[in-house]
Formats: C-alpha cells, structure tokens, sequence
C-alpha cells in the first residue's frame, strides 16, 4: 500500500531522514521508534504529505505522491486520519464539534456529518459526550476525541506521531487498545513511539530509526504481560 525507495529529507546540511527504504503492506499496524531526533516525526511529515523528500519516492496505493501537485497532495491526506501527540483540538469547541471539523473541511453534507460523528465518538468510547467542551476534558478523553476526528471519514490509512506521549500508563494503554481496535477494522495505522514497554505489550512490526537510518525492521515479538498483569487490566 505504501512505498518508499531511498527517501532523503535535508534541512540544510542536515540529513532528517537517509536513504529510507520500506514498504507497508495495506491493513498493517506498525511502529516507528527511535531515540529523539532519530527521523520518526519527519518520516510521518513525508507520509501525511506536509513535507517533501528531498530526494526518494513514495508510492501510495501505485500513485507516485512525490510527482503530485499540492492539490493533488491535499486530496490524498483525505484518505488518511492523523493524530498528534498534543491532540490539537479547539478548546472552546465541544467534542462534536472537533470531530466534525475534519468532515466540515471536505464538504461533507451535514446528514452525513450528523451520522458519523456520533459513530466515531462511540468507536472511541465517548457516546454521551458531544456537547462537552474539549478544554473540560482529561488528556486521556482529549485523545479520544483527536482519535476520533481521525477516522470520522473512514481514511485507509492512519498515522499517529507520539500519541501517548502526553498520556500517563493507565491511559496510554487504553488509547493503544483503541488503535488495536481500529485497526482490526481494516485500517493500515502507523504509531511512531518511544514507549518500548506499550511496543511489547502490543506487539507489531516494528521499524527502528537512527540518525535518519532505517538501522532494523523487527518482526512482532510474542507478547509481553508484567506478572500479575491481566490482558484486560489497566497498567
């Protein structure tokens, strides 16, 4: 589904990213981890489009995206949810309104608006709280509701930049467990993270970035459960 062949991203004299090669096969769920500064957030840019590679290609779904005009780019990331580490939500705006933005920037009539954000909000865990403001809610709901906005149009593709990072243990694993079920609805999701501890207790492919080097790609490892840790449970 996502192709890239020999991506290079400079800032100057500045290599972000060097000679990265990958291919991401569609319903995937991978991680990109690295130490900070290791090229995780840039190679996300470059995926989702707000960055250009300096040199390289990308090949999403067989379109050549590095060939694409700006119009055309902005078509594309349609297709794609995309959540940050800093939620970015209105914070005078309710949790309705926030998801419904990403359907309002498209056009999207307001029937099918009114049907999606409920669905979305449910998916996350959220039924009930549309007319809350953002800014009245924890971190952990925040997140949700960026989640949420992230898939209301149903995208192929979703890619999540540290979107725990801001997020204590409890709540982090629980906006993994959404991403796990998000993805086993057909969703190809890309998770850039530090958090080695949530990459072992759910474990996927894993692509590991050093000095803008793709230095391993990793095979899932069998999960990992703390002693007296439960799946179900919280940690």
């Amino acid at each position: 589904m996502i192709r890239l062949y020999h991506i290079v991203k400079s800032y100057g004299e500045h290599n972000a990213l060097r000679d990265v090669s990958v291919h991401v096969e569609r319903g995937e769920f991978i991680y990109i981890t690295g130490p900070s500064g290791a090229g995780k957030s840039t190679l996300l840019k470059i995926l989702y489009g707000a960055e250009r590679p300096s040199s390289g290609k990308m090949l999403v779904g067989g379109l050549d995206v590095t060939a694409l005009d700006r119009e055309r780019v902005a078509q594309l990331r349609r297709n794609m949810g995309i959540v940050f580490q800093d939620f970015k939500l209105l914070p005078r705006r309710t949790v309705a309104d926030n998801v419904a933005l990403a359907l309002e920037v498209m056009g999207a009539p307001r029937d099918q608006i009114n049907r999606r954000v409920p669905a979305a909000l449910n998916i996350v865990g959220l039924k009930g709280r549309e007319g809350s403001l953002a800014s009245h809610l924890s971190g952990g709901e925040q997140q949700r509701v960026a989640i949420a906005r992230a898939i209301v149009n149903d995208p192929a593709v979703m890619l999540c930049d540290e979107p725990t990072g801001n997020l204590d243990g409890g709540m982090a694993v629980e906006v993994m467990e959404i991403l796990q079920a998000i993805h086993r609805r057909g969703t190809t999701v890309l998770v850039a993270t530090h958090d080695q501890g949530l990459m072992d207790r759910f474990p996927k492919r894993v692509l590991r970035l050093l000095d803008g080097r793709l230095s391993t790609i990793e095979p899932p490892k069998r999960r990992s459960v703390a002693p007296g840790v439960g799946p179900a449970e919280r940690g």
